[in-house]
């Protein structure tokens, strides 16, 4: 999610069981703790461009760690601002752990993926049930946060809460209806499902992108789910198979290590760019949902060492043409 609306979400919560003459310190703690476990993204490499892909929303996202996450925020908090602030540690403990906490589950709620369960479990957690900027879920939390601190009353942290919880489930019905248009769609094609995913557009829970995969392809397209439901039909593409695609490659270069790594980050939605035959792509992610224009790829040199990393690249294309394409598919 955006870095704001973590924020707000963390200030939520402790905002809620806070004191009147503690609501605005409260809502600091858990804004500041709500933004913390983003900082794993400093967690990078200029000579690997895939550390980070492995590291962010790991450790720091995980449910098990948001104690000590919530400890060290608290820790830091009460010892740079006690000078000035009237707040003992076991409130900044509190209020911390409780902002903290909100950060890996409202991660989870978007398409990205998130190791809640590290380090028991490697998977990538993603119920896909909001897009990672949506303003109409973004700017009700934050009005609704600041009147309760100008108000000093919790009761508008908690209608914070109600809208928060009222969103993900309307985008759990969304996904779903979304999902039941996929396939059919599938269906009325003759095809055989392996597995589908739907996934929120661009800032909204209306236009999803539908990923289905079969025997040897994977088929990408979008519909506009709830109101006026329509299928916008886009695209296929055939499934990664380094044996046809690569035959060059050297199963045990970096070049190799580094396409399972990009494999396992993607959820094995991976495929060969068809404009670019050096590049594998993430199928899951486009700025229009019924394009196969991905927004993240690895790049594959036949020229590389044994030892070379793949070159990691992203790409958003024409973003004015992109969002006037969405706009359509939303609209009319």
């Amino acid at each position: 999610m955006d870095p704001l609306t973590q924020g707000l979400v963390g200030a939520t919560l402790p905002q809620s069981f806070a004191k009147k003459t503690n609501i605005w310190v409260a809502s600091a703690c858990g804004f500041l703790a709500g933004l913390a476990p983003d900082l794993d993204v400093f967690i990078r490499s200029s000579e690997d461009p895939l550390l980070f892909l492995e590291y962010h929303r790991q450790f720091t996202h995980s449910l098990i760690f948001i104690p000590f996450g919530g400890f060290i925020c608290a820790f830091l908090f009460f010892y740079l601002t006690r000078r000035w602030i009237n707040l003992t540690f076991k409130q900044s403990l509190i209020f911390c752990t409780m902002g903290y906490s909100t950060h890996a589950l409202v991660d989870a709620c978007t398409t990205y993926g998130t190791m809640l369960l590290w380090p028991f479990s490697d998977e990538r957690i993603a119920w896909n049930t909001i897009s990672i900027i949506d303003p109409l879920f973004t700017i009700p939390v934050l009005t609704l946060v600041i009147f309760a601190i100008i108000k000093k009353n919790q009761k508008y942290a908690r209608f914070a809460l109600v809208w928060i919880f009222g969103y993900m489930a309307l985008g759990l019905i969304q996904r779903e209806n979304a999902i039941d248009m996929g396939r059919m769609l599938a269906e009325g094609r003759g095809h055989n499902i392996v597995r589908i995913d739907a996934k929120p557009s661009f800032a909204n829970i209306l236009v999803w992108k539908i990923v289905y995969e079969t025997k040897e392809k994977f088929y990408v397209d979008a519909v506009r789910a709830g109101m006026s439901p329509k299928i916008f039909e886009g695209d296929s593409l055939f499934k990664l198979d380094l044996k046809r695609d690569f035959a060059w490659l050297d199963p045990k270069s970096q070049q190799a290590r580094d396409i399972k790594r990009f494999s396992w980050f993607s959820n094995a939605y991976v495929a060969v760019d068809p404009t670019q035959l050096n590049r594998i792509i993430d199928v899951r992610f486009s700025t229009v949902p019924n394009e196969i224009k991905a927004l993240w790829a690895i790049r594959l040199n036949k020229d590389y060492t044994s030892n070379s990393h793949v070159v990691y690249e992203t790409s958003r294309g024409n973003i004015k043409t992109s969002f006037e394409k969405l706009y359509k598919m939303l609209f009319l």
